[in-house]
């Protein structure tokens, strides 16, 4: 499904072109650039929606870009928003982190180049995923406002 880009999204020119980081580093907050934009990780149980169980869908917070729904998460008990799959996959991307002395699957949005968090194989049913995901790297769009923030085509996910 297209998506409309956010607001870091240059719409002047017609196209979808990121901004140079100044402009990013100015709409963000500096959590929230230090998470996207230098690979941090915000303190569990002390973020934005951990326990959110409004339903809606969760973008990027740099690009837009739709990433998960509210019927994908689930309570992991970490302190951090967790997803049993992306909504839209094709947003995403998976990269090899060897950071910490482990090796581990990090999890990027794909127009944002954002780091979200990082993949283990050890969700619930029916995946055996878990998406543990930054609040810091996300904005969560509720189903009553979908339609009005340009994501209306989600709406069938509520009904």
């Amino acid at each position: 499904m297209e998506f409309r880009p956010g607001s870091i999204y240059q719409k002047s020119l017609g196209r979808r072109e990121k901004t140079g980081d100044a402009v990013i580093r100015k709409k963000l907050t500096p959590l929230q650039y230090e998470v996207t934009r230098k690979d941090g990780t915000e303190p569990p149980f002390k973020n934005e929606y951990w326990d959110n169980k409004k339903e809606g869908i969760y973008v990027d917070i740099v690009s837009g870009g739709p990433l998960f729904s509210s019927h994908d998460k689930y309570d992991s008990g970490t302190g951090w928003p967790s997803f049993t799959k992306p909504l839209e996959p094709t947003n995403i991307v998976e990269k090899e982190d060897r950071g910490l002395f482990t090796v581990r699957t990090e999890v990027r949005s794909k127009h944002g180049d954002s780091h979200l968090g990082h993949l283990f194989p050890d969700g619930p049913k029916p995946t055996g995923l878990r998406y543990c995901m930054n609040s810091a790297s996300l904005r969560f769009i509720p189903k009553e406002d979908l339609e009005k923030e340009g994501y209306g085509g989600y709406l069938n996910l509520f009904k």
